[in-house]
C-alpha cells in the first residue's frame, strides 16, 4: 500500500474518531449527586489533536473516600483475597504488570487488565466495550467466576456485618446497597486522573516542558498515522478499532481464542470480530505488557506491532526511540495522596 493510501486510511479513521468523540460524554451516575463544577480541560490555545486532561471532578469527598476503601477491600471477592487493587495496583500504573491477572483461587483471567487511571474518560469500559459506564463495569469483575468470584448477596452481607461500613455508607441514601457500592467505587475511579504530564504542560504553553526528542516523536506519531486512533484528552479510549487493519495479527500470532474476538462477543456482528476499544496511551510506559492479550512485553515491541498491523509499515530504531520519548511525556501524577489504605 502506498504512503498516500495509508494516510488516506488514517484520515478516514480520524474522521470516525472525531465522530465518536461526541459519544459517551459524561457517564451518568447510578444515584443523583450535586456537581459543584463541570469538568473542563485547562484553557489552552493549542490546535493539536490531543488535549490536556480535565480537572478532577468535584465529588463528595466522603463518597470518594468510601470508594477508595472499597477499591482495596478483599471481602468483595469470593475467597476474601482479591480486591479491585489486586489487578489495578495504583503504585504500578493502575495494572498488575502481568499478561493475564490472577483471580480467585489463582485462576487466570482471559485478557490483560487495563489501567484504572483515567478510565473515567473512556467512552466505554472493558476491551470489548460491554459496559457503558464505570458503575456498570464494576459489577463485571465482582461476579465473574474467574476474577473475583462473588455475588452481590455475599458482598452486601459482608459489608452490612461490618459496623464501620454501615457508618461510612450513611453518607448515601439507602445505606449499603449494590447501587451505592457501584457509585462509590466509580466516583473514586473518576478522581484517578494523571494530570501534570510534561506533554499537558506543553499544550498549556510551557515550551520547556517537552524536549527535542519528545517533540520529534510527537511529530512522528502524527505523521505515520498513530494519531488516527490515539487522540483527544485520553490519547485513545474514545473509539473502537480492528486489531489488524493492514495485516492479520491473529493468524500470525496463532492460538486464537474467544477472548480475541473482542467486540464480536458483545454484538455477534461479524464486522466486530477482532475489534477492541482503543486503549489510552497516557502513562503507557508504566503499563507493560501490552494489548488485550499481554503479548507485547515491552513498549518498543508494542510500537512495532502497531506500526506493522495497523499502519502497514516498519519503523526504524530511531523512529521508535523518538515515539517512545513522546509517549514517556504523557506520564502524569499517579497514586494521589491517600489513594491507598
Amino acid at each position: 500500500m502506498t504512503l498516500g493510501a495509508r494516510l488516506g486510511r488514517a484520515a478516514r479513521a480520524l474522521g470516525l474518531a472525531c465522530t465518536l468523540l461526541s459519544c459517551g460524554k459524561g457517564d451518568p451516575t447510578s444515584a443523583p449527586r450535586a456537581e459543584a463544577k463541570p469538568v473542563e480541560a485547562p484553557r489552552t490555545t493549542s490546535r493539536e489533536p490531543l488535549e490536556a486532561l480535565p480537572v478532577v471532578p468535584t465529588l463528595d469527598p466522603r463518597v470518594v473516600a468510601l470508594g477508595r476503601r472499597l477499591f482495596h477491600e478483599p471481602r468483595l471477592s469470593g475467597d476474601n483475597k482479591v480486591s479491585c487493587s489486586s489487578c489495578h495496583d495504583l503504585a504500578k500504573g493502575g495494572v498488575d504488570s502481568k499478561p493475564l491477572s490472577a483471580g480467585v483461587n489463582g485462576k487466570l483471567g482471559l485478557v490483560n487488565a487495563p489501567t484504572v487511571y483515567n478510565s473515567g474518560l473512556n467512552f466505554v469500559q472493558f476491551w470489548d466495550g460491554r459496559a457503558a459506564t464505570l458503575e456498570e463495569q464494576i459489577g463485571g469483575p465482582i461476579t465473574n467466576p474467574i476474577e473475583m468470584g462473588s455475588s452481590w448477596d455475599k458482598v452486601l452481607g459482608a459489608l452490612k456485618a461490618d459496623p464501620s461500613y454501615v457508618g461510612d455508607f450513611g453518607v448515601l441514601a439507602g445505606g449499603i446497597t449494590e447501587e451505592n457500592v457501584r457509585r462509590a467505587i466509580a466516583d473514586f475511579e473518576r478522581t484517578l486522573l494523571t494530570r501534570g504530564s510534561p506533554f499537558d504542560r506543553f499544550l498549556a504553553g510551557d515550551e520547556a516542558a517537552l524536549g527535542s526528542e519528545a517533540r520529534a516523536g510527537y511529530e512522528m506519531f502524527k505523521s505515520v498515522g498513530c494519531i488516527a486512533c490515539h487522540q483527544g484528552r485520553n490519547v485513545g479510549g474514545n473509539m473502537f478499532q480492528r486489531f489488524g487493519v493492514l495485516g492479520d495479527y491473529f493468524k500470525d500470532r496463532g492460538h486464537v481464542s474467544d477472548a480475541d474476538y473482542g467486540r464480536y462477543n458483545v454484538t455477534h456482528n461479524e464486522s466486530d470480530r477482532y475489534v477492541f476499544r482503543v486503549p489510552s496511551l497516557r502513562n503507557v510506559v508504566h503499563t507493560a505488557p501490552y494489548f488485550h492479550d499481554g503479548s507485547a512485553a515491552t513498549l518498543p515491541d508494542a510500537v512495532q506491532v502497531m506500526a506493522r498491523y495497523q499502519l502497514g509499515r516498519k519503523l526504524s530504531a530511531e523512529q521508535v526511540k523518538e515515539i517512545i520519548a513522546f509517549l514517556t511525556s504523557l506520564s502524569g501524577e499517579q497514586a494521589p495522596a491517600g489513594a491507598k489504605i
